[in-house]
């Protein structure tokens, strides 16, 4: 793989950097304390060509390669991790799997708009019983002349307030368990489907994260996404993707942390000399340059092997693993080296601390990680 990026990648690193330096940076704080989605910022995202942006330019996109959109992602998690997962669920968990398993009819209706970023899209798997066991879908759809009748509950919805559209997994035949499971495209409004909360949470409090209740909600049979039944296929093969966008995420997170660090141990000074000096912040600060950086190159090395078109599964999971336990390890470690002042908001690493612990969680657990690397690394019937 390369170690380098190439000058098209750069440019769009460049762009991305100092976009979230000049127009993200000075509100992450205020989204943050006030639970705002950023509207605004994500309409800039769009119109930067950043919310499609592995997605063809015949379909609203901006035809970048894979590596381009994980530099992307930690540049904007340097500064606010909402906005980061955000631009991912848009990229990685909505439109590439329209790309992929939908007819051109469907994408010219779901995925043109959102790629554009005139519209936010969202991925709806999760239930109160489905979380990491993922195939034990309760949503039901049953099939009614030219139309599903959904009916079903979901929760954690990353965008979910926000989407005009949402990619939703549901049973269409119980009895095949995962093999019954199908995709269906739901648009907000329809009859039947509402969003009866959102969520209060820990961190990244400007991405919205809603439930969903559907109740006899009418699906047109146009809207499924792959066949009856592919719905599970369909899901793994979307996260497999998006947890390298999450691993990225993690990257981002970790790095901005650190780079604050580093900058107050330049400028605090304990027993008459920087912080910096003392073995013991430099030990700190040698251990997060570090893992991050073998963070970064296994994610880099996932996205790389997706663009290659070679299996990736295990690399994603892999990269996802050990950037989300970087990213907790590292944020922790900031809250140290700023001592009492970490613990506080006016340095901001308690922000990034608060934000890091989701990505231990979502697009699968650090347990469901080692899972697929060890049944990968064993062959299918480990």
């Amino acid at each position: 793989m390369r170690l380098t990026l190439t000058d098209e990648q750069q440019m769009i690193q460049t762009m991305a950097r100092e976009f979230a330096e000049s127009e993200i940076k000075p509100v992450a704080e205020e989204l943050d304390r006030e639970e705002r989605f950023p509207h605004e910022t994500v309409k800039r995202l769009g119109e930067l060509g950043m919310m499609g942006m592995t997605i063809p330019e015949r379909w609203g996109g901006s035809g970048a390669d894979a590596v381009s959109l994980i530099v992307a992602i930690i540049e904007l998690a340097k500064q606010c991790a909402s906005h980061a997962v955000i631009l991912t669920v848009n990229n990685s968990l909505y439109c590439e799997p329209i790309l992929t398993f939908g007819t051109d009819a469907q994408r010219e209706r779901f995925l043109t708009p959102c790629a554009r970023g005139e519209k936010i899209g969202c991925f709806s798997l999760t239930e109160p019983q489905a979380g990491s066991d993922a195939a034990n879908q309760q949503t039901m759809a049953v099939r009614d002349g030219d139309h599903y009748v959904l009916n079903g509950r979901k929760i954690f919805v990353t965008n979910g307030r926000e989407a005009s559209t949402a990619l939703v997994f549901c049973q269409t035949d119980r009895a095949k368990g995962r093999n019954g499971v199908t995709a269906l495209l739901v648009d907000k409004g329809t009859p039947g489907f509402s969003v009866p909360r959102t969520e209060e949470k820990l961190g990244i409090r400007a991405s919205d994260t809603a439930e969903f209740l559907f109740e006899d909600c009418r699906v047109p049979v146009a809207n499924r996404l792959g066949e009856e039944g592919q719905g599970f296929k369909i899901a793994l093969a979307t996260l497999a993707s998006s947890r390298i966008g999450i691993a990225a995420q993690g990257v981002g997170i970790a790095t901005g942390a650190y780079e604050r660090s580093v900058a107050y141990a330049r400028e605090r000074k304990a027993f008459g000399v920087p912080i910096g000096q003392h073995q013991m912040i430099q030990w700190m600060l040698a251990d997060m340059a570090t893992t991050i950086e073998g963070a970064r190159l296994l994610t880099l090395r996932a996205a790389a092997l997706k663009d290659a078109g070679q299996p990736y599964v295990k690399a994603a999971s892999m990269a996802k693993y050990f950037a989300a336990e970087t990213a907790m390890k590292v944020t922790t470690d900031a809250i140290q080296v700023h001592g009492g002042y970490g613990y506080t908001r006016e340095y901001q690493v308690e922000r990034f601390f608060r934000d890091a612990k989701i990505t231990q969680i979502y697009e699968g657990t650090s347990q469901i990680q080692k899972l697929v690397i060890a049944r990968e690394v064993l062959g299918g019937d480990a």
